[in-house]
């Protein structure tokens, strides 16, 4: 008797491989469609990625707005509407007006997340918030969102009221824009 191990169905490839030979792996065009197919996903992923910061820092300048609006009226609340005529941010800074996510400096700057400044000033009876640097798409969104605010100006574009129409918000806004917003 022979053993097991020379016999000679164990010599040669099985039937199922000896057939299937030239169909193992993927064709260069089975290849190429799996690249296409892997290429599209990406760039979809990158475009809900971009939409998603863009509504995220339109959310997170709708809020630096508001309690900065907040803040500083609820500051000068005693003082009969009378915000002086030069800028607030040292006793905004002091009083911690401004929030977290706004960076402050040691000469009273306050930093935006587009590497701007933002500046409160006294007008009078109103103040100002001025942001600098601000990226189109987020100046677009922040001034349709509404708000408390009298108006507001888009670098040397002539002043809106509220509420902003998208009309008036896209005519107005352009790329690193310098936006004033009037409050009272």
């Amino acid at each position: 008797m022979k053993p097991l191990a020379n016999h000679s169905a164990y010599r040669h490839q099985p039937a199922f491989c000896r057939r299937h030979r030239k169909q193992r792996g993927a064709s260069l065009l089975e290849s190429i469609a799996y690249l296409g197919v892997a290429a599209i996903v990406i760039v979809g992923a990158i475009a809900l990625l971009g939409s998603a910061f863009s509504s995220a820092n339109t959310n997170r300048l709708a809020e630096e707005l508001n309690a900065i609006q907040t803040g500083t009226k609820k500051l000068y609340m005693g003082q009969v509407n009378n915000y002086g005529n030069a800028s607030l941010n040292a006793n905004l800074i002091a009083a911690k007006v401004f929030p977290g996510t706004l960076p402050t400096d040691s000469k009273d700057v306050v930093s935006n997340t587009w590497g701007g400044t933002v500046t409160v000033t006294g007008t009078g009876q109103t103040f100002t918030v001025t942001y600098t640097q601000v990226p189109r798409d987020v100046c677009i969104n922040t001034l349709t969102a509404g708000g408390n605010w009298q108006s507001a100006k888009v670098g040397d574009k002539s002043t809106v009221t509220y509420p902003v129409s998208p009309s008036d918000a896209t005519g107005a806004c352009t790329d690193n824009a310098t936006i004033v917003w009037t409050s009272n």
